[in-house]
């Protein structure tokens, strides 16, 4: 009887501690190579309204074709949108080629 209120309390421990932890969501932003200013900008803005419901977020950089042969332009962009949403996130991985994708993660900062 007595393992049995043990099994109890220890289920109800886990269970009330499942509730209390965050659920993390990713949001995901796409960008190819060659993404023009105005099309940029629209896509910073729902970026930093990702970042201020406290979504992580992760931006990529998908290459079509022979698109692979402007891999540095991928990156500036990358890091360009860093520079940009600085106040809101960190840089949790920096841009790095997957195949045809440049990844980059950013997570935001906690508010005091």
């Amino acid at each position: 009887m007595d393992y049995k209120k043990f099994l109890y309390e220890q289920k109800k421990r886990d269970k009330s501690l499942k509730s209390k932890a965050t659920k993390v969501t990713i949001k995901e932003i796409r960008f190819g190579p060659q993404t023009d200013e105005h099309d940029y900008e629209f896509k910073k803005k729902h970026a930093e309204k990702f970042l201020k419901e406290g979504a992580k977020l992760k931006a990529f950089v998908f290459f079509k074709g022979r698109s692979i042969v402007f891999k540095e332009q991928g990156q500036i962009l990358l890091l360009r949108l860093a520079q940009d949403l600085e106040e809101l996130g960190k840089v949790e991985q920096m841009p790095k080629l997957e195949g045809k994708r440049m990844t980059m993660f950013i997570a935001p900062k906690k508010n005091k």
